[in-house]
């Protein structure tokens, strides 16, 4: 009896503070969830945003939609779920050490997307990952490739929903022997549409971002041949390694700045550099590092180019139809030619000072046009 007198005085004990223990548990959750938001929104980058910039009250419902279901819509998926992103059947079209992309069709709607998986390996810190996510969502301009929406999944893995472009990319173009990528317009209105996409990411927002990976595979086109820049700011999102690799893989085709020894190092004028260097894929229609093309021991394409020019081996230098086109009876296209050719130089000079800026290029650009 004295026993079990005991438990009862015990129970009744406990069960007089176990509401006070409940109060204390769910104090100490919301304000540890207060103060987990508070630094994210602390945090947010503050970048241009086509909306006008969202509330408080919608970015509440923004940050609680993430947590309910893991996806984060921008502009153009705001009827997208779940369901349809982890649903849609897709094939592997492009792989690297630290992403794959997928061709995948929303079953839906019936429309085709570029789903881009980061491997959690790779990727930054979930929470900046967010972030740079929202930033990057908000960017809107016709010559960059918008992001529609994010999906963060139970195990810090990461898809990014894109628009898909049939057409290819830019690397593909110039390199599928077609006849519009000799063609004298078609090569102009790409390096006008690449040089304003990038204008728009380096003086058309409020807070300016690198694009950090600029090279012709990281270009789309569209069917009327206007270039969508792609993968700009990804470099934010990745872990330190993946983000050296990302560099070691530019650097290795020739798109890699004198200057740019970390990716972190990256700026508004290696970005210029990285447009030089697609402007001379355009003239030469050759690969910035082609051995069989530079026969010496420097594989730098601006050097060369301009060392053939130097030795007056002008038809080394720019692609033979191209040459052909601008020497027909039109002096006019020879000049452009010739100017493109010193802009390109300009955007590659080993000085990061010299290089024009996007908005110099847009200007010289649209005088040669």
């Amino acid at each position: 009896m004295e026993r079990s007198h005991k438990i009862e005085l015990l129970l009744g004990f406990l069960c007089s503070f176990l509401p006070l223990l409940v109060l204390l548990a769910l104090c100490h959750y919301f304000r540890k969830r207060l103060r987990w938001r508070g630094r994210r929104k602390s945090e947010s980058l503050e970048v241009g945003d086509e909306r006008g910039g969202a509330g408080a009250e919608e970015e509440e419902e923004e940050e609680e939609e993430l947590e309910a279901e893991g996806l984060a819509k921008f502009a153009g998926a705001e009827s997208l779920t779940v369901h349809d992103i982890l649903e849609a059947p897709g094939e592997v079209v492009g792989k690297s050490s630290y992403e794959t992309l997928y061709r995948a069709r929303i079953e839906r709607s019936g429309s085709v997307v570029l789903l881009r998986f980061l491997r959690p390996s790779s990727a930054g810190r979930t929470g900046e990952v967010v972030l740079v996510a929202r930033a990057l969502g908000a960017v809107r301009h016709p010559n960059l490739v918008p992001l529609r929406a994010m999906y963060v999944g139970p195990r810090g893995e990461k898809l990014f929903l894109q628009p898909f472009y049939a057409a290819g990319s830019l690397k593909q173009f110039l390199r599928a022997g077609v006849a519009e990528a000799h063609r004298w317009d078609i090569i102009l209105k790409l390096s006008l549409g690449i040089a304003r996409g990038l204008d728009h990411l380096h003086t058309g927002l409020e807070k300016p971002i690198v694009h950090g990976n600029l090279k012709t595979n990281n270009i789309f086109l569209d069917a009327d041949y206007q270039p969508h820049l792609a993968d700009f700011g990804l470099h934010l999102m990745l872990n330190s390694a993946a983000a050296q690799e990302m560099l070691k893989a530019s650097a290795a085709q020739g798109y890699k700045a004198p200057e740019l020894v970390k990716l972190k190092d990256a700026s508004k004028e290696t970005d210029v550099y990285s447009l030089g260097i697609i402007l001379f894929e355009m003239l030469a229609q050759k690969d910035p590092i082609n051995i069989n093309f530079l026969h010496s021991k420097d594989f730098h394409l601006p050097i060369s180019l301009r060392n053939l020019v130097l030795d007056h081996k002008i038809s080394d230098v720019f692609d033979s139809e191209l040459l052909n086109q601008s020497l027909d009876k039109n002096s006019s296209k020879a000049h452009g030619l010739l100017m493109l050719f010193q802009l390109a130089i300009a955007c590659c000079s080993p000085s990061p000072a010299s290089r024009p800026d996007t908005k110099h290029v847009i200007s010289r650009l649209e005088v040669i046009a």
